[in-house]
């Protein structure tokens, strides 16, 4: 499909969306209705999300793509769940040799998206990346999580709900600058699974719509040559592995 950008702002933020749409599935949609309170977070995180890996803190990612670094910090502070997936995902190995399936950078720099695990298989068409999901090993079935921002200044993030529908004005913790490492997804705010985009410039219209999760720290200037079809040699945690609670061992 070619996309067409518009000179409107909201036209821009829908073919964005579009863009950004990584998988579909039958993934849970309950929300939370309002920006909740510690108490409240904590008590959807343990009942919801117990399930899932969760990062206590911070970390480090280093991706190796055509011969050169790409360091990644995570922020599992204000992203504890979004953060803890990549770690765990990065830990098993699964982001080895998978394919960058989308670069835009026309009419301006947007984004590099990639982790679809159909990646790996070469006989999976061209045309079909970007509709994969992390399978779970232990369980068969594909692992989905929550979309997951936390505004500026709350105590806690909301769950399941763009801060536009949650009704939370003002900007998120993290936000859509350049080197920002999110999820993709598809309508379904709780589909992300394992696909991630670098943002390739500032796209403030994309925030509360997307969860951030990190920024690159380094070899921003490798993110910026790489093209579609390129892959990624090795992802390897660096730093802060041992603040991932519920990863695979």
């Amino acid at each position: 499909m070619r996309f067409h950008f518009g000179k409107q702002l909201v036209t821009f933020v829908a073919i964005a969306f579009l863009l950004l749409t990584g998988c579909t599935s039958q993934a849970d949609s309950s929300s939370v209705a309002d920006s909740p309170s510690s108490a409240e977070a904590s008590e959807t995180m343990t009942n919801t999300y117990a399930n899932l890996p969760s990062l206590n803190g911070k970390a480090t990612v280093e991706l190796t793509v055509k011969g050169s670094k790409i360091t990644i910090e995570l922020n599992g502070d204000d992203a504890p769940i979004t953060a803890g997936n990549f770690v765990d995902l990065v830990n098993r190995g699964v982001y080895n040799g998978l394919v960058f399936h989308r670069v835009v950078r026309q009419p301006q720099p947007f984004v590099v998206q990639g982790g679809d695990p159909q990646g790996k298989d070469p006989s999976v068409p061209a045309n079909m990346l970007g509709t994969g999901s992390f399978v779970d090993p232990a369980t068969g079935q594909p692992r989905y999580i929550p979309l997951e921002i936390k505004p500026s200044g709350a105590d806690a993030p909301l769950y399941g709900q763009t801060m536009e529908q949650a009704g939370v004005s003002g900007a998120p913790a993290l936000r859509h600058t350049r080197g920002a490492v999110a999820m993709a997804r598809s309508q379904d705010p709780n589909s992300a699974s394992s696909q991630f985009y670098f943002a390739l410039a500032d796209l403030g219209f994309l925030d509360g719509n997307y969860a951030v999760f990190g920024y690159v720290t380094s070899g921003m200037d490798v993110v910026d040559q790489i093209q579609q079809g390129d892959r990624i040699e090795s992802a390897v945690v660096t730093s802060g592995l041992e603040n991932l609670t519920n990863g695979a061992s």
